[in-house]
């Protein structure tokens, strides 16, 4: 199964860093987010990616092609412009990297890049959705519940404290960032099926009549990264 990877937005609301790299190539211990994404579901089989260029897709690309030779050993001979590599030490990835445009929205995006999943079912997440979500635990929970789409999501904490108080307006109590008790937000990690389905379905916003999506997710397992670092 491929595991396609969204890193093509502009990533406004870290600007400091992404105003020289796409968001997802903001390094966390000197490795891209992107290459910590990638592990984590290589660390569960799934080596084949499908990444989805944009804003300074450039940065992307040559990252990964000149990936092999800075993490060789290697003699150059500059006279026969030769270059021998002696060790090496990368990871068993099969990368395909695809322009999606700068501006294109979120289901253009993955529309763009549908014929190279072979039509086959698919994993999703965003080039900056790095947790700890177990993908095995999360590939049975998709295959138990027999719908098209599982995704993983997150309850977001308030950025701000609450004041509690009564109509007359007499303070009784004090928040600080409480957990939003009503909204969920998409964060990592889907699995999709019949992904033309999908996206046909996503693009007319119709999801109800398809009824076929489904949570997966444990509160403190996701975090989204808005700051840096």
């Amino acid at each position: 199964m491929k595991v396609v990877l969204f890193a093509g937005g502009l990533g406004t609301r870290i600007s400091e860093e992404s105003h020289l790299r796409p968001k997802p190539m903001i390094e966390i211990g000197g490795k891209p987010m992107l290459w910590h994404i990638m592990n984590i579901y290589a660390a569960y089989g799934y080596n084949e990616f499908i990444i989805c260029c944009g804003y300074k897709g450039s940065v992307i690309k040559e990252y990964f092609t000149n990936y092999f030779l800075h993490n060789a050993d290697v003699t150059i001979d500059l006279k026969d412009n030769q270059v021998h590599i002696h060790n090496t030490n990368v990871e068993n990835f099969k990368i395909t990297m695809i322009d999606t445009g700068v501006e294109t929205m979120t289901a253009g995006r993955l529309k763009r890049v549908l014929p190279y999943t072979n039509n086959e079912p698919f994993m999703l997440t965003y080039g900056d959705g790095v947790c700890d979500v177990n993908i095995a635990e999360l590939m049975t929970f998709h295959q138990q519940h027999g719908k098209i789409c599982t995704m993983t999501t997150i309850q977001p904490t308030s950025r701000f404290g609450v004041v509690n108080m009564h109509e007359d307006g007499t303070v009784f109590q004090f928040e600080e960032k409480p957990e939003d008790s009503g909204t969920w937000i998409l964060l990592d990690s889907d699995i999709v099926d019949f992904g033309n389905a999908w996206i046909r379905c996503a693009i007319r916003r119709n999801w109800k009549n398809y009824g076929s999506k489904i949570q997966f997710g444990k509160n403190g397992n996701l975090f989204s990264f808005t700051k840096s670092f």
